[in-house]
């Protein structure tokens, strides 16, 4: 009872619509957790242009993608995967630079999605140029 005298106090007011789109997430990874991938995606890509238009920070973007891109993994839909991932290397190079965590978490995840699809050359030769970071940073 609450909940629907919050939700229709604040219908179209931009706090309630990224509540929504927080509480979407949270779905969206529970339902992934559960097995429940086919669902999962169809919150997550609603999450995700509608976060965009509401005018989410890039960071957050860019975690809801990287959730996108396991479930496309989780439905075999590995090419997907590979875009999603791509991307989210590439937003979060940008965002954060080549050293931060954050990146080079996503450069990984990169790496196995060529992996997984047997793009060998490619995936080597992103290795080469991210190693000599990785070792920087890590040690």
């Amino acid at each position: 009872a609450c909940w629907k005298t919050y939700v229709a106090r604040n219908v179209g007011r931009p706090q309630a619509d990224m509540i929504r789109c927080l509480a979407m997430g949270v779905l969206g990874i529970g339902l992934y957790s559960v097995g429940h991938s086919e669902d999962a995606l169809s919150v997550q890509e609603a999450q995700y242009p509608m976060m965009k238009r509401l005018g989410a920070p890039e960071q957050e973007l860019l975690t809801v993608q990287c959730n996108l891109a396991s479930t496309y993994l989780a439905l075999g839909r590995d090419e997907d995967c590979l875009r999603v991932r791509r991307d989210v290397y590439s937003g979060r190079l940008k965002l954060l630079g080549d050293e931060h965590l954050g990146t080079l978490s996503a450069a990984h995840n990169y790496t196995s999605a060529l992996h997984l699809l047997k793009r060998y050359e490619e995936a080597k030769a992103f290795t080469r140029k991210v190693i000599p970071v990785a070792r920087r940073v890590l040690g």
